[in-house]
């Protein structure tokens, strides 16, 4: 090879090596900064005490849904789909009152995820499950991708559900659940989207 011909192959090997170190410094950078951000950061939730009355019945009705959300969902579209929003295991100092909820855990399997009826945003879920409950046959819980959460649960005779908490997120309805599959816990946030037919539906 030429003396110019192999300068020039050496100049460009090097260019391509620090283009390609760039780009996944860049990726580290964004994975990092995504990993710190949760879809419910803009404001708290303010929940609201269970005898409160502020809610209009037609809300209501939707806050407290005993059966599969996306079921209900699906009676108001031709397709739902869920879409990820950060999926990932955090620990107990990464959660805020969420922990007076569940038992005490090394880890926690966090799912955020943003469900769609017919392209249009509806609902922000967030769902906080505890490393012991993700046992069995719910190790898929952290599998689940674009499933929604509901499909998986309701097609278990074994789910119950504690209680609900009723609350507001800005001018957003929203509600938090601690249900239990085989009495194994895990804690689902759920915010109704402007959009939502929580907003426009009658009962």
């Amino acid at each position: 090879m030429l003396p110019g011909i192999r300068s020039l192959a050496v100049a460009m090997h090097l260019e391509i090596h620090r283009v390609y170190n760039q780009i996944i410094r860049n990726l580290f950078i964004v994975e990092k900064r995504m990993s710190a951000d949760s879809i419910l950061t803009t404001m708290p939730i303010q929940w609201l005490s269970m005898s409160s009355s502020d809610f209009p019945d037609e809300i209501l009705d939707w806050l407290m849904e005993l059966g599969s959300m996306t079921r209900r969902f699906e009676q108001y579209c031709d397709h739902v789909h869920v879409v990820p929003f950060r999926e990932c295991f955090i620990t107990e100092e990464e959660i805020s009152d969420e922990s007076d909820h569940l038992p005490i855990s090394q880890r926690y399997w966090l799912r955020e995820t943003v469900l769609y009826g017919d392209n249009i945003p509806w609902l922000l879920g967030r769902t906080l499950i505890p490393e012991a409950t993700l046992t069995g046959p719910d190790e898929k819980l952290v599998d689940l991708g674009t499933v929604p959460l509901g499909r998986y649960l309701f097609s278990s005779n074994k789910l119950t559900r504690d209680y609900i908490q009723k609350g507001k997120h800005g001018k957003r309805w929203a509600r938090r659940s601690l249900l239990r599959l085989s009495g194994k816990p895990l804690l689902l946030t759920e915010v109704f989207l402007p959009e939502s037919p929580v907003y426009n539906s009658k009962i």
